[in-house]
C-alpha cells in the first residue's frame, strides 16, 4: 500500500541510524530484507528482538559475511535489490568483497546507501564515535543547554536519527527516483556529522545576521527567553510554552492571569529574569492537568510535558492514531501520512532468519537458486 511498494532493499544488520532508515523505508511499503549475523544477540544491547522496534516491517536471512561463500551470497541478493543499506566503518564492505564497485558491477541500477558518523573520507573517517561526538563536531551540541551549564546531549535524536537515519532514507528515496530516469545507480554517502549540521542550517543564517549568539541559554529558542521554556507545576510535573509571536504572548499573559500587571516588555532582555520568576511562581499554583484545562482552547503555544507512556493516551494522539501496537509493543505509527498510499507496519521485528524463505520467493529466486544460496551459507526460516 505504501508509496515505496515494490521497492526491494537489502539491509545489513547494524545498530542505531541504519535500522531507523530501514524502518522508515519499510513503513512506506518497501520490501526490506535484513541480512542478520548468525547467532548474534542484538549486537550487545541485550534486547529481545520484539523490543527492537526499529526492526519492524522486515524479513530476515542470516549470513556469515566472512565465510567462504558470504560475499557471493550477498551479491546474489544485491543483484535483485533496488537499494542497499550498510552502516559499517569506511572500507569494511570493500574488504568483505561487497563494496560499491562489486555491487554496482552486479547491479548497475543499485542505490548503495552508506551510513557513517564522519563520512566515507576525511581525516576522522576511520575513527569510532557516537551521536554525542558527531553533534559536538558539527556545532549543535554547543548550543543545547542552559546558561552557565554544560552542553546537554539531546538523547541521540539529532545525530543518529534526524541527522543520520532520516537523512539516509531521504537520500535513498531521492536516488531511487533518479535511477528510474537514468537507469543508473549511485552511492549515497550519509554522514551523521553532516546531517546534524544540516539540521542546524537556520541557526547559521541567524548567526550571520547577528540574531543569534553562541552564548548558550541566551537566545529565544534555547531557554534564554522566559516565554520559550518549561515550568514546573504544583504537582511536580512540567508544562511547555512557546509564545514567540506578540498575539500568542498576549494570550499567555491572559491565561496566566497576569495581563494587567506591570511587567517588563516581552523583548526586553534585561527584564527576562523578572518575567521568568513571575511565570515560575504562577505555574506553581496549579497542577499540570489544571493548566492544560486553562490553556485548552488557547493559541498561547502551550502543551503539557508528557512522558512517553502518557503520550500514548493523550486525546490528540489517540484521535490521530499516532501510536500503534506491534507484537505487543507500543510505538510511534508510520509518518508522514499519505492520502492515497498510506504507510503501514506490515510485520513485527523478525527473529533471525524469520520470513527469509518467503522473501526469497517474492524476490524471484527459483528453487534451484535458493538451494545455491543455502550452499553459499545463507540461512533462513519459513
Amino acid at each position: 500500500m505504501g508509496p515505496l511498494a515494490g521497492i526491494k532493499i537489502v539491509e545489513f544488520e547494524a545498530i542505531g541510524p541504519g535500522p531507523f532508515c530501514g524502518m522508515m523505508l519499510a513503513d512506506m511499503g518497501a520490501d526490506v530484507l535484513v541480512i542478520d549475523r548468525p547467532g548474534a544477540t542484538d549486537l550487545g544491547l541485550g534486547r529481545e528482538r520484539r523490543h527492537d522496534t526499529m526492526m519492524r516491517g522486515r524479513r530476515s536471512v542470516t549470513l556469515d559475511m566472512k565465510s567462504k561463500g558470504g560475499a557471493e551470497a550477498a551479491l546474489e541478493l544485491i543483484g535483485k535489490a533496488d537499494a542497499l543499506i550498510e552502516g559499517f566503518r569506511p572500507g569494511v564492505m570493500e574488504r568483505l568483497g561487497i563494496g560499491p564497485d562489486a555491487a554496482l558491477a552486479r547491479n548497475p541500477k543499485l542505490v548503495y546507501g552508506r551510513m557513517t558518523g564522519w563520512g566515507q573520507d576525511g581525516p576522522m573517517a576511520a575513527r569510532a564515535g557516537h551521536d554525542i561526538n558527531y553533534i559536538a563536531l558539527a556545532g549543535p551540541l554547543a548550543g543545547i543547554g542552559r546558561a552557565g551549564d554544560a552542553p546537554v546531549p539531546p538523547l541521540n535524536l539529532v545525530g543518529d536519527f534526524g541527522g543520520g537515519g532520516m537523512l539516509l532514507a531521504f537520500g535513498i528515496a531521492a536516488a531511487l527516483v533518479e535511477a528510474q530516469r537514468s537507469g543508473k545507480g549511485q552511492v549515497v554517502d550519509a554522514a551523521m556529522c553532516e546531517g546534524a549540521s544540516l539540521l542546524s542550517t537556520m541557526f547559521h543564517g541567524m548567526l550571520a545576521s547577528r540574531r543569534w549568539t553562541e552564548e548558550r541559554g541566551a537566545n529565544f529558542l534555547d531557554s534564554g527567553a522566559p516565554w520559550y521554556d518549561t515550568y514546573e507545576t504544583r504537582d511536580g510535573k512540567y508544562v511547555s510554552i512557546g509564545s514567540i509571536e506578540g498575539r500568542f504572548y498576549a494570550d499567555l499573559l491572559q491565561r496566566l492571569g497576569i495581563a494587567g500587571e506591570e511587567l517588563p516588555a516581552q523583548q526586553d532582555r534585561k527584564g527576562w529574569p523578572t518575567l521568568r520568576t513571575r511565570y515560575a511562581a504562577v505555574f506553581k499554583t496549579k497542577t499540570r492537568d489544571e493548566w492544560s484545562a486553562v490553556f485548552g482552547d488557547s493559541d498561547a503555544c502551550f502543551a503539557p510535558v508528557l512522558t512517553w507512556n502518557e503520550a500514548y493516551t493523550h486525546p490528540h494522539n489517540v484521535a490521530r492514531k499516532s501510536f500503534v501496537e506491534v507484537g505487543g509493543v507500543k510505538q510511534p505509527a508510520p509518518a508522514p501520512r499519505f492520502s492515497r498510499t498510506p504507510g503501514e507496519v506490515l510485520r513485527k521485528p523478525p527473529e533471525r532468519g524469520e520470513g527469509g524463505a518467503a522473501a526469497l520467493a517474492d524476490w524471484g529466486f527459483a528453487p534451484e537458486g535458493v538451494v545455491r544460496l543455502k550452499s553459499l551459507g545463507l540461512d533462513f526460516n519459513q
